[in-house]
C-alpha cells in the first residue's frame, strides 16, 4: 500500500521519466493556436475548412443551351407573328409578301408605308369553304371589296374582306 504524499508537495516521477506536464507549461495547447511554435515574422491564421469546389459538368452545360435557344425560338416566333394576317382588324392596311395564290403571306404594315397594298373591310369569323361562299359572305358585309383571303386550320378560322388601297 501507497501512502499519499505529504501535503504541499509535488510527487515525483519515478526515475528516468519526465514529470508530465513539463514544469512550466499548460498540459495542452491554448485554444485556437497551433501545437507548434509559430514562425518569427509570420502570424498564424487558422485555416477554416473548405467545401469541395464543384465543378459544372458538360450535360449541365448542354442544357442551359438547349433552353436558351427554345426560348429564342418561341420569342422569335412571337414576335414574327404579331403582324400575321390574323392581327388584322378591319381598316388595317395590308401587304403580301409572296406571289403564291394559296399562300399570299399576308402581314399588317402600316397604311403610310409604301408596303400597303391593300385595306381590310371587313373580318368575318368563320370557315368558308368554297371562293364563293367567301365572296358572298363579303358582299353582304362590304359592297366594295376585290378580293378575299381565307384562314383556317390553326383555330382562328376567318375571312378577310380586302379592296386595293
Amino acid at each position: 500500500m501507497t501512502t499519499p504524499p505529504p501535503q504541499g508537495q509535488v510527487p515525483h516521477p519515478p526515475q528516468g521519466q519526465a514529470p508530465y506536464p513539463p514544469q512550466g507549461q499548460a498540459p495542452y495547447p491554448p485554444q485556437g493556436q497551433a501545437p507548434y511554435p509559430p514562425q518569427p515574422g509570420v502570424p498564424y491564421a487558422p485555416v477554416p475548412p473548405q467545401a469541395p469546389k464543384r465543378k459544372v459538368s458538360f450535360k449541365t452545360i448542354k442544357n442551359i443551351v438547349i433552353v436558351v435557344v427554345a426560348l429564342g425560338v418561341a420569342i422569335g416566333g412571337y414576335v414574327a407573328s404579331r403582324d400575321d394576317a390574323n392581327t388584322a382588324k378591319v381598316g388595317d392596311c395590308m401587304h403580301r409578301g409572296s406571289t403564291s395564290d394559296t399562300d399570299p403571306d399576308l402581314e399588317v404594315v402600316d397604311c403610310g408605308s409604301a408596303k400597303a397594298q391593300y385595306v381590310v373591310l371587313a373580318k368575318i369569323k368563320g370557315t368558308y369553304s368554297t371562293e364563293t361562299l367567301a365572296s358572298s359572305k363579303c358582299e353582304a358585309a362590304a359592297k366594295d371589296f376585290k378580293y378575299t383571303y381565307t384562314e383556317s386550320g390553326d383555330g382562328s378560322d376567318f375571312l378577310l374582306c380586302l379592296k386595293d388601297k
